[in-house]
């Protein structure tokens, strides 16, 4: 007779990990106990099956577990013993994690719908295979008492099924139905009565409060634009299937795959129909070149193939560029252009709440069973974060009537607390893998797995798209997106983060990585905190967070392409190629650099950067004649002859912005400043197959000079320019780059920062890399624009610390 012990680490809490080696133990005839710990999960396991249990053990692990270790020693045998039994958890140093929230399960869905169930169309039904986790949880162990779940009591038939090893519903801590669970302080028929009806309706949900309406009702959507004062920003749309999606966008195996997986994030997907440029966006240049919208539909699809052969030959043409469509959409698709103004793609979800089941259910006039769920439906629905422009989403039931007053008609709230805020993730299918645009719901807290481990660091992140990052041992932990820190309200939503994952990781930090930038909140917030803190340049940390998720050792040469980080040298960086070593990084070139007239408002204002081109190209006449009914286009000229406010910056998203102008492209918003990215979005949209100018830039003691290229935009319509210029960017940079990585022998290149989330210029420098045999690094785990700077940080503080050894003791961490 053989016993071992077992020490399961990784997402092994509040997924059915207990019941599931409960029921194979029994399965195998083995005896012995499991419980929960700070660390995961122990057990002692008895018999002669033990090989196959360790086999089954890893391979059919319920569906929401990640085993990271299972170690194993062989102890003495109890030949007496008999059965095996579930213990009662025990409290200890903290190890472990807790799982993200994820969508209803099939098995809950089956239940949701069928009227012979006692849950039906209950909005809170949930089992240990689905269901809110992260956002309702205080403290590990992961036990009901620790969760939002504590005040409410279980029923006789709801404690029959949590103590019940055999089911579903064993130890679930959320679990709950009509008889002991939270309400809803609407039914979903109101609720449907009202989105049909025109309103804006608030409503309650897994990481906080979204805004809704229906789809379709135009005026409801510039209502809630307004409201919101969302500018051109564009809505998520929740439909009820992949089947629903269809009618307004394509999608191939991995899209699919992302978007009914489940953590159910927004996916950007290409649309059907051509999107309408707004024409109130458009400058007023000569008709020849003004920008009439994104081309027209068309059934021919691309296949990537070998690109960059040289200058002239075409870059690869990507599936994501241009709306065009493989099928045709129904009558009913036509969505109002205020959707997504002018943009190619689609944020797709899929319902990941029994709330918003039901109100598709409701919608399908309350079908039994779940066979409807794979039919269209024609509800479709907006789906955004409920906050006023710029601050956290409303999480509590006061908070949204207090917040969303002025936005919503209706607020539809309920008794369960939501105790961190969690926006949805965003994600797009980038070079054939998923990529993150924004990591929260469905996915915070799960780990990134370092390369190796070291003392525990907390990163604080930059301005904009904040996120922190606390590591423990060879883990990081990325906090939910936090957002731009431009408001007091945001402050204390990143005190909140960092003080909840302290204590659900009960890791207590030995130092603190900010951004170099001295006057970011994030960096004051930091220096606050009473410990050594270690101060890392922007690019850097881009850089660096892909090596910290995708390891290697030895240095990586490193493109960070981005709109803004303050450089080494006090001036603004933003397309760099850099030598990454260890803790330290070289520069090794740069984008030319261009004017920026203004400051930080030329990121809004195309045609000022697009001034600046023009005077780079000796055309400065013509600024005031060409941008004329744009603005102060002869201020502007003379601001940058004169080198007064227009400091250079070598950034790539200002190119960007120059390429936008110079073709009309969101050039000049009458109504106001826009948003950052907004114009290089639509550029992007109008892409079907990039091509690449033959001497379209110049390279120069590591400075690549993409002033050709500009020059040639001059002279063709917004679309070809589009092509023209995403094509030679990526050509340039692989062209600019293959040297410095043959002269060091790297076969690998590491590519982030925010310019990255433009899947043409992603892609087609993964394949114009891939062509030269270099592999091209895109982050995987973690945002690729300004949400990924913690994790690098973090990684950089933790070589930094074990390379130099600890630092000195400073006053104690404010407690959590």
């Amino acid at each position: 007779m053989k016993r071992l012990r077992l020490r399961v680490r990784g997402q092994v809490q509040g997924v059915g990990f207990r019941p599931f080696l409960h029921g194979l133990a029994h399965r195998l005839a083995l005896t012995g106990w499991v419980l929960n710990d700070g660390a995961g999960v122990l057990a002692e396991v008895q018999g002669d099956a033990l090989e196959r249990f360790l086999a089954a053990l890893a391979e059919d692990a319920p569906p929401l577990a990640r085993i990271d270790a299972i170690e194993t020693d062989a102890i003495p045998a109890q030949p007496d013993e008999t059965g095996f039994a579930i213990l009662a958890s025990q409290r200890g140093a903290v190890t472990t994690g807790i799982a993200p929230d994820a969508a209803v399960c099939p098995a809950c869905l089956a239940e949701l719908f069928d009227p012979a169930d006692r849950r039906y169309r209950y909005p809170f039904l949930n089992c240990t295979h689905c269901g809110p986790r992260f956002t309702i949880t205080r403290a590990l162990p992961y036990d009901r008492p620790q969760t939002a779940m504590a005040g409410f009591p279980l029923c006789p038939d709801c404690a029959a099924e949590y103590a019940d090893p055999a089911d579903r519903r064993f130890h679930a801590q959320p679990t709950a139905c009509p008889s002991c669970g939270p309400r809803l302080s609407h039914s979903i028929a109101e609720v449907l009565a009202a989105l049909r009806g025109g309103r804006i309706v608030a409503i309650k949900g897994l990481g906080g409060f979204h805004l809704a309406c229906d789809a379709f009702d135009a005026a409801a959507v510039e209502r809630l634009r307004a409201r919101k004062q969302r500018n051109g920003k564009p809505f998520a749309l929740m439909v009820a299937n992949v089947a629903s999606a269809e009618r307004f966008v394509e999608m191939e195996a991995a899209e699919r795959a992302l978007l009914e997986g489940v953590a159910r994030p927004v996916v950007l997907l290409r649309r059907r129909e051509a999107p309408t440029l707004p024409a109130s966006r458009a400058p007023s240049l000569p008709r020849s070149r003004r920008t009439g919208g994104p081309p027209a539909a068309s059934a021919q699809t691309f296949g990537l193939r070998e690109s960059f052969a040289g200058e002239g030959a075409l870059s690869p043409p990507l599936r994501s560029g241009g709306g065009l469509g493989r099928g045709q959409a129904s009558s009913s698709s036509t969505l109002p252009d205020a959707i997504a103004p002018g943009l190619a793609w689609l944020g797709i979800m899929l319902p990941y709440t029994p709330i918003h089941h039901l109100l598709f259910h409701e919608a399908a006039g309350r079908p039994d069973g779940t066979a409807w769920l794979e039919r269209p439906q024609d509800l479709t629905l907006v789906m955004t974060s409920a906050n006023p422009g710029g601050e956290p989403l409303a999480i509590g039931n006061d908070e949204a009537r207090q917040r969303l007053a002025g936005i919503a008609d209706l607020i539809v709230d309920h008794d369960r607390d939501i105790l961190i805020r969690a926006d949805d993730s965003v994600m797009r299918v980038v070079a054939g893998a998923p990529a993150f645009l924004r990591r929260g719901r469905g996915h915070v807290p799960a780990p990134i797995r370092l390369p190796r481990s070291g003392p525990p660091v907390l990163a604080v992140g930059g301005h904009q798209k904040a996120t922190v990052c606390l590591t423990r041992g060879d883990e990081a932990f990325l906090s939910q997106h936090i957002g731009d820190l431009d408001n007091a309200a945001t402050l204390e939503f990143l005190e909140e983060s960092v003080a909840h994952l302290r204590r659900i990781l009960a890791v207590e930090p030995v130092a603190i990585a900010h951004d170099l930038h001295p006057d970011f909140q994030s960096t004051r917030f930091a220096e606050s905190l009473g410990l050594p803190t270690l101060p890392v340049q922007h690019h850097h940390a881009h850089i660096a967070a892909v090596l910290a998720e995708q390891g290697g050792k030895g240095p990586a040469l490193g493109l960070a392409l981005d709109g803004f980080g303050l450089g080494a040298d006090g001036g603004s960086w933003g397309g760099e190629m850099l030598l990454v070593d260890g803790a330290g990084f070289t520069r090794l070139g740069h984008l030319a650099p261009l004017a920026q007239p203004g400051g930080d408002v030329a990121a809004r204002q195309p045609w000022r950067m697009a001034a600046a081109a023009l005077a780079r190209m000796g055309r400065g006449a013509e600024i005031a004649g060409r941008f004329a009914a744009c603005g102060p286009a002869e201020g502007v000229r003379r601001m940058i002859e004169a080198g007064v406010n227009a400091p250079p910056t070598s950034s790539c998203g200002r190119w960007f912005d120059a390429a936008c102008g110079l073709l009309g492209v969101r050039a000049f918003n009458p109504g106001g400043a826009g948003f950052e990215g907004e114009a290089p979005m639509a550029l992007e949209s109008l892409v079907r197959r990039p091509t690449v100018l033959e001497g379209g830039w110049r390279i120069d003691g590591g400075v690549l000079d993409l002033t050709p290229l500009l020059e040639s935009l001059l002279q063709i319509n917004a679309q070809e320019g589009a092509e023209r210029f995403h094509g030679t960017l990526a050509a340039a940079l692989v062209a600019w780059a293959m040297p410095e990585l043959a002269a060091r022998g790297l076969d690998r290149v590491v590519l982030s920062g925010g310019c990255l989330m433009n899947a043409v210029l992603a892609e087609g420098l993964s394949a114009g890399f891939a062509a030269r045999g270099v592999t091209a690094l895109l982050p995987r785990r973690a945002p690729v624009n300004d949400g990924g700077l913690s994790l690098g940080q973090a990684w950089i503080a933790v070589q930094s610390l074990l390379e130099e050894g600890p630092l000195p003791c400073a006053s104690p961490f404010p407690p959590a």
